[in-house]
């Protein structure tokens, strides 16, 4: 692969795989501590839906709430982080060329999908079926014998929704661009969950989801520790705390 491919190079020997989610489809896997994935709408108009737990134990798992407040901010960019519900760092985004991911909109259920596109069958349609979020995380969550239980509230990259005077949320059509990208470096070793599906906010009538790559790259040894002049690390006090609690779990 060529490093041109991205508006930052990442190094060749620091490149450890790619692959592309196709359009409406889903993935899961483990990113261990000191490695960055690089998230790359390839089309433009992309949804990724994600969610995140920590791998050796699921039941500390990212929480949206904690993520929000501690930073003082309602969208993700480059210097924000995700925190878990044990305040600790389980992600950073270190690099970002659109300058706005939902963090508040929540995923698409079959209901919402069906009232809006229509019903399919993979009987009927194979890999053109419709597929919404929900179902689609809920599948990868089982493969890791996690279930809807488990299910939190998700990030959806490469998504808009403007906030109300009345706290109303509105789609923002024609937010991403092709070949806009961020990156996602993981701070612990952590299970994470993605699906393409569209927005359940995208008020584009037609069933359009669209494919987006994955480019996993060594950021850090995964024995050493983010240092203190780190943009992500040193954004504000909380998030400082958020690195040394997480720090501890590799002392």
């Amino acid at each position: 692969m060529s490093p041109q491919r991205f508006s930052e190079p990442v190094p060749l020997s620091q490149v450890l795989w790619e692959t592309v989610i196709p359009a409406g489809t889903h993935w899961s896997g483990v990113l261990r501590r000191g490695l960055a994935l690089r998230l790359v709408d390839i089309e433009g108009g992309a949804n990724l839906s994600a969610v995140f737990y920590r791998q050796e134990d699921p039941l500390e798992r990212y929480n949206m709430a904690d993520t929000l407040k501690a930073q003082h901010i309602a969208h993700l960019t480059s210097g924000h982080v995700l925190y878990s519900d044990m305040g600790r760092v389980m992600a950073s985004i270190t690099h970002d060329t659109l300058g706005w991911h939902d963090p508040v909109g929540g995923v698409g259920n079959a209901k919402l999908f069906e009232r809006r596109y229509g019903k399919t069958t993979y009987q009927a349609q194979r890999n053109d079926m419709i597929r919404n979020g929900r179902d689609s995380l809920v599948l990868e969550l089982a493969k890791h014998g996690l279930g809807a239980r488990d299910l939190v509230a998700n990030v959806n990259f490469f998504s808009k929704v403007a906030f109300g005077d009345d706290g109303s949320l509105t789609w923002v059509p024609e937010h991403s661009k092709a070949g806009a990208c961020l990156d996602l470096r993981f701070e612990m070793n952590t299970l994470a969950a993605f699906s393409t599906a569209p927005h359940p906010l995208d008020a584009n009538p037609a069933y359009a989801p669209k494919p987006v790559k994955l480019v996993a790259y060594r950021a850090y040894a995964a024995d050493a520790r983010v240092p203190d002049n780190d943009a992500c690390r040193s954004a504000c006090p909380e998030n400082t705390r958020g690195f040394v609690n997480t720090d501890r779990l590799f002392a």
